[in-house]
């Protein structure tokens, strides 16, 4: 018995015996949005097509009468024209021999109950009713269905040749099917080492795959060794080596080991600013063996021209640092931006208010990414280098020796610039006292007596100034251009994009030394994708959500999606 009204169907199942009718079972369902529009008949058929699939296992072969109490589903099967989806349902309900008959909702008391009967619950979890049945689709083969070696089997047991192969195809084909020979219900492969495997078909191939490498006798070996254990063990297929690397590499196990290096590095931006004095990097170095009170060196340098301004100091604090740097501004002006660490020396309150007092943009260096201020590290480095070679062995006089460490660090050569620092802000070559000592002053000294020639070689130097300073900037881009193509080619690709899966490698684990343990967590949700190789991940677990370096992020994959994508087609 089947009834259906606005909102629910309903059906009956019961069984007569003895002119006595038993009830068996009850069922009924909500609608969901789009069968609450169905018309009238397409709401009783439907709680028929409902019955009969709720009530199989009862129903097949066996003789059934339906009552309801609309009388135009008696109709519906002679009639030629009308739905598709009520001729569809028509032709689902043919298997079953069944007999429509119309009763009165008053004499259906039961059914048009429950009918009205709406399942809250049910609809909470929007439970579809099924409108096909399991053996609907029986006869379909699915476009993967046959394994890799079925043409090979089909040439071995009836000769017959695949008719869409070329005349060049078919003559590769026959001399590859020499080495292959069927033995009901496998097919096996007399391969190049004189062994006979037997040939794999495309579903058993992950299984196979797992037990040769994550199984306690696969060891977790990377692909090569894993694909020589599957021959070892008797198995074959065409893509064994390229479906054991990409296996492998996608080992969950496997992709939680190892540490990260300077392959791991993100490309390289370069810093390059046009005017001279517009951007500066400052930074701390110490503390140092006390000279003369002092045990820091606070150092300053321009990103243009590479000049480099330092001095000692008591204290590595913030009154030291904007003393320092009001004494930049005075003598060189105000620059357009200053790029130092984190530390509480220039993350203050005090140095942020006098950059906005000037209008001075503040950059930070990150403390997994201190290339960001990657001058100044390199200054600071070149400075102590110079003083570690020039101080006495008790090392107390740095401080007097930094002044000169300063002018050998202005008139050195600079291979991005082609030129001296010196030079570059002056216009001309720093006079050494090396000149005097070895006699090469007798022709500026001699020039020096007419004052009229020295100051027209004077002015022609300052008009090539602007001209010198413009092919510095050229040999620097150019420079700069040629160290990012060399630092880019030695790094492993790393393309990250938003919805990726990525591990992270918790650096923090180095505190706590121990072996056998895995520095990678994850995997967390990649969200969104900053400039300069920094990246927002999606913690799915606790629902945080936090910016990294993309240098501490690995890419990560799944078993399942690689297999899907790796091509198991015998190419003939």
């Amino acid at each position: 018995m089947c009834d259906a009204s606005n909102y629910a169907l309903e059906a009956v199942l019961g069984q007569t015996h003895n002119k006595i009718f038993h009830t068996i079972y009850y069922a009924s369902k909500t609608l969901n949005e789009a069968q609450i529009n169905y018309t009238t008949t397409e709401k009783e058929l439907l709680s028929v097509v409902f019955a009969f699939d709720k009530f199989r296992s009862y129903l097949i072969n066996s003789k059934v009468i339906v009552y309801t109490d609309h009388a135009a589903i008696r109709y519906l099967v002679d009639k030629k024209e009308t739905k598709p989806r009520l001729i569809r349902w028509i032709l689902l309900l043919q298997e079953f021999d069944l007999e429509i008959k119309d009763r009165k909702g008053a004499e259906n008391p039961v059914a048009d109950h429950l009918s009205r009967l709406e399942q809250i619950e049910e609809k909470d979890k929007e439970i579809v009713i099924k409108e096909n049945f399991p053996d609907e689709s029986i006869l379909a083969i699915s476009e993967n269905s046959s394994p890799w070696y079925a043409d090979l089997v089909n040439y071995i047991v009836s000769r017959v040749l695949p008719p869409e192969m070329s005349y060049q195809q078919k003559n590769r084909f026959l001399q590859q099917v020499r080495t292959y020979f069927w033995d009901t219900p496998y097919l096996f492969k007399h391969c190049a080492d004189q062994i006979i495997r037997r040939c794999i078909p495309e579903v058993e191939v992950p299984k196979i795959l797992e037990r040769c490498h994550a199984s306690p006798y696969g060891g977790h070996f990377m692909g090569h060794k894993t694909a020589l254990k599957v021959l070892e063990a008797g198995f074959y297929w065409p893509t064994l080596f390229k479906d054991a690397h990409n296996f492998a590499k996608c080992c969950d196990a496997c992709q939680r080991i190892g540490n990260i290096g300077q392959r791991d590095s993100m490309p390289l931006h370069n810093t390059l600013e046009i005017e001279i004095f517009d951007m500066w990097g400052i930074d701390f170095m110490g503390p140092f063996v006390n000279s003369n009170g002092n045990l820091y060196i606070l150092v300053a340098v321009d990103y243009v021209s590479k000049w480099i301004e330092a001095v000692a100091t008591k204290n590595n604090d913030a009154q030291t640092v904007l003393k320092f740097l009001k004494n930049i501004f005075n003598r060189f002006g105000i620059p357009r931006a200053i790029i130092s660490d984190g530390g509480s020396h220039f993350c203050n309150w005090q140095f942020k208010s006098l950059l906005k007092k000037y209008g001075v943009n503040h950059k930070i260096a990150l403390a997994y990414h201190p290339q960001i201020n990657g001058l100044a590290e390199v200054s600071n480095r070149e400075i102590k280098t110079i003083l570690e070679k020039t101080v006495n062995i008790n090392r107390k006089d740095w401080a007097h020796k930094l002044n000169d460490a300063l002018w050998a660090y202005r008139t050195a050569y600079k291979t991005p610039l082609g030129l001296t620092p010196y030079k570059l802000i002056y216009g001309k070559a720093c006079r050494l006292p090396v000149e005097l000592e070895h006699k090469a002053y007798w022709a500026v000294k001699k020039l020096n007596f007419d004052f009229q020639n020295a100051g027209r070689q004077r002015f022609f130097q300052l008009n090539e100034l602007e001209e010198i300073r413009m092919n510095a900037y050229d040999n620097s881009e150019i420079y700069k251009e040629r160290t990012k193509r060399w630092h880019d080619s030695k790094l492993r690709k790393k393309d990250f994009k938003p919805g990726q899966m990525v591990l992270l490698y918790n650096s923090r684990l180095r505190l706590f030394p121990g072996k056998l343990k895995s520095r990678w967590s994850g995997p967390f949700l990649i969200k969104e994708v900053h400039p300069y190789g920094a990246v927002t991940i999606y913690n799915e677990v606790s629902g945080s959500e936090f910016k990294v370096n993309g240098q501490r992020l690995k890419i990560y994959m799944s078993n399942n999606e690689d297999l899907q994508k790796s091509s198991f087609i015998f190419e003939n």
